[in-house]
């Protein structure tokens, strides 16, 4: 069996980086969202009613209820919150010790805290897989601060195998809900052909897409649904290059949406959680690393592998050519598609499949702890093996345990398969949903904008006669500006007009309260529109009159001649979004008191405690600068740090190389001690291990052990360091 060793750490590495990306995105935004003059300031939903402090955290689990107990009001302890979580999460970046469980606990303890209090300008489904995955990390990150070592743990698989579970319920009901909302473009397989220009905020990449000829639009419909309904049955597969298979099927749609469209950390996400899917093997392939791994396996049993990875693939072609008819056109130079089933017997297939892939992950997991168990068996010395059985028993009943509970959402792809689930386990999903343990995905459900892109357009004057717009940094409303590019940024203000523009402004309340700011001129939310507010075109004096209109916008075409037009957009007038209103106007004033938007306490004097003022001296320091370039360069700098630190490692090891040559030439005994207290980070497992081969194979020549000793143990350290 395959160590993952190195995918786990990659993994870790990786989520490290996420969090970073996901604080910074927040707290640029707080003041404008959540602050004291934002659009819905976060102390609305803290009700201090003399309630002990136990008794608010289980009302509502968010460390800000200790705010008033630092001297803080609600605005600043949400910034505190998120610098504390932003350099936790750039310090595990940067130091691999501190890629811990602890740090990740409290990571994900202050991202939910912003969770609870984040309004409907949180709840998307990445800020709900990010709570999930991180709390997985809390299982998978080792206790370094506590146990002072990095080493291998036997049930090291059995918790990274709930990573894999998750990207297989991430994938698998992204994949089926495109179905099962009898949405016409996917089951026409022409979502495509409206998705690059009608997504939240497109980048430049997608306008040439979005040129691609229909039928391969179609095509890549087909593939979708391959790839996140067929592909991820493989992630359990006991063969190995099934798996990479997989992986890398997965991999290949992130990136191409990654390229297309500006979905901040969600995709970056993704594919930390495909790392499940590799081991130390492929890693070091990647690496160009020999691995030191034989292969036994007799040349039959090589064959036999073969020929069923083999068949799986060629039953999953076979599959799609059946399922949506396809077939090669030569007269056209195309290949042509149609969706070949009904919706009642893809709902067969999905009862059919939905409790047998519960059942394969019962047995991939049990086949995960079982050999793990072993392990533990295994170890030499009574104390070691106890500690290590005591160790699998705890993780083993909590991975069960959040693969019990993740049932609950996963089966809402399929009613009845879900009405099957025993009682009592939605009773446990039910005490813990509040956590955000785990959660129901689907992304994608619905193609929108087929009759065009909607898109609400903000206008402002101050004599009512001439109007102007107010143009946005990031969403499209300029015709003549470029897309724009910031993953892992989310502009959330950006998204919610995007979500605003496909109904009536009545299922936005908070469109009513972005107005009222507007009017009254307030820096925090003009700097969520432009973060150079210079760029605003009412800077120096708040509009006396502003309005909304709804357009509907496509992305322009190629000239008849083939060259590029000058505009990226062209746009026709649709109708009314929000009326023609002033400060007092009736209409204004009565969607204020209906939504309970007019804030009518008395203004709170802000804090000057040691801790406030720092907060805001830092606030200083970063306003004005682009979100998306602050994160870009912080984890540029980071990327940087660490390869700087690498090679810096590499080079000290390097220099000791001859050392060890020596010690091994005069003394082999004295060599073994030597070796043996330098592991880089070995499990007392492989150290014993090795010892006894050693112990075994140490009677040869010194030669010999000059020439491999020290090459193992240089390759071994070099593994680590990578």
């Amino acid at each position: 069996m395959r160590e993952i060793i190195l995918p786990r750490r990659m993994f870790l590495w990786s989520m490290a980086v996420i969090y970073l990306a996901a604080f910074v995105s927040l707290y640029m935004q707080i003041p404008g969202l959540y602050g004291n003059d934002g659009l819905l300031p976060a102390r609305w939903q803290l009700r201090y009613s003399g309630k002990s402090l136990g008794e608010q955290l289980l009302s509502s689990p968010t460390l800000l209820w200790l705010g008033p107990r630092l001297g803080l009001d609600t605005h600043t302890a949400m910034e505190l919150l998120c610098l504390i979580g932003a350099a936790l999460s750039l310090a595990a970046t940067l130091v691999e010790a501190l890629r811990d469980s602890v740090v990740f606990f409290c990571l994900w303890a202050l991202y939910l805290s912003m969770y609870q209090v984040g309004q409907v300008f949180l709840y998307f489904q990445w800020d709900n897989l990010l709570l999930e995955t991180g709390f997985l990390c809390i299982l998978v990150a080792p206790l370094t601060l506590i146990r002072g070592s990095r080493g291998v743990r036997a049930h090291d698989r059995v918790t990274f195998w709930l990573i894999r579970w998750l990207l297989f319920r991430l994938m698998f009901a992204s994949g089926v809900v495109k179905l099962t909302s009898r949405c016409p473009t996917w089951w026409g397989l022409t979502a495509l052909t409206y998705h690059y220009e009608t997504q939240c905020i497109p980048t430049p990449l997608a306008w040439f897409a979005l040129q691609l000829p229909v039928w391969w639009h179609k095509l890549s419909v087909v593939g979708t649904f391959v790839i996140e309904i067929a592909a991820p049955l493989l992630f359990f597969s006991p063969l190995r290059r099934l798996r990479l298979g997989a992986f890398y099927l997965q991999v290949l749609l992130q990136v191409l949406i990654i390229l297309t469209g500006n979905y901040n950390f969600f995709n970056l996400l993704t594919l930390a959680l495909c790392l499940s899917l590799l081991d130390d093997q492929h890693v070091h392939f990647w690496l160009r690393k020999a691995d030191k791994i034989s292969n036994n396996d007799s040349k039959l049993r090589s064959w036999l592998c073969y020929l069923l990875e083999l068949a799986v693939w060629s039953l999953m072609i076979f599959g799609s050519v059946v399922c949506f008819d396809l077939k090669l056109d030569t007269t056209k130079n195309s290949i042509s598609s149609r969706t070949a089933f009904t919706f009642h017997q893809f709902n067969q297939f999905l009862k059919t499949v939905t409790i047998p892939s519960i059942w394969i992950g019962v047995l991939s997991l049990t086949w995960e702890m079982v050999t793990a168990m072993f392990r533990c068996a295994c170890v030499s010395g009574f104390l070691k093996r106890f500690w290590g059985t005591l160790q699998w028993t705890v993780f083993a009943a909590a991975t069960v345990a959040m693969f019990t509970i993740s049932l609950v959402p996963f089966s809402y792809i399929e009613f009845d398969s879900h009405a099957r689930l025993w009682p009592g386990v939605r009773q446990a999903y039910d005490m813990v949903d509040r956590y955000q343990l785990v959660n129901s995905y689907g992304l994608f459900r619905r193609m929108t904008g087929v009759s065009g892109r909607p898109e609400v357009v903000i206008e402002g004057s101050n004599d009512g006669v001439s109007w102007t717009e107010i143009e946005f940094m990031y969403k499209p409303g300029n015709l003549s500006a470029a897309p724009a590019v910031l993953t892992p940024h989310q502009p959330r203000l950006d998204w919610q007009m995007w979500f605003a523009a496909l109904g009536d402004q009545t299922q936005a309340p908070w469109f009513t309260s972005l107005i009222y700011s507007l009017l009254q001129g307030k820096r925090d939310v003009i700097e969520l529109i432009q973060t150079d507010v210079s760029q605003y075109p009412f800077y120096q004096q708040p509009p006396t009159y502003l309005r909304a209109h709804r357009y509907r916008y496509w992305f322009t075409e190629p000239k008849a001649d083939g060259s590029y037009p000058k505009r990226w957009w062209r746009r026709v007038y649709d109708e009314e979004f929000y009326p023609t209103v002033h400060l007092g106007s009736t209409f204004l004033e009565s969607m204020l008191n209906q939504h309970g938007l007019k804030d009518k306490s008395p203004p709170r004097r802000m804090p000057n405690t040691t801790v406030a003022q720092t907060v805001r001296w830092v606030r200083s320091q970063v306003r004005g600068v682009p979100t998306h370039i602050l994160i870009w360069t912080l984890i540029a700098s980071s990327v940087t740090l660490c390869l700087l630190q690498g090679l810096q490692n590499r080079n000290k090891h390097t220099e000791r190389t001859p050392l060890t040559y020596m010690a091994a030439g005069n003394d082999h005994r004295d060599n073994v001690p030597d070796d043996s207290s330098d592991h880089c980070g070995k499990s007392d497992e492989q150290q014993t291990a090795e010892e006894e081969e050693k112990k075994e194979d140490g009677q040869d020549s010194e030669d010999e052990v000059e020439e491999g000793g020290g090459e193992e143990k240089e390759d071994a350290c070099d593994d680590e360091e990578d």
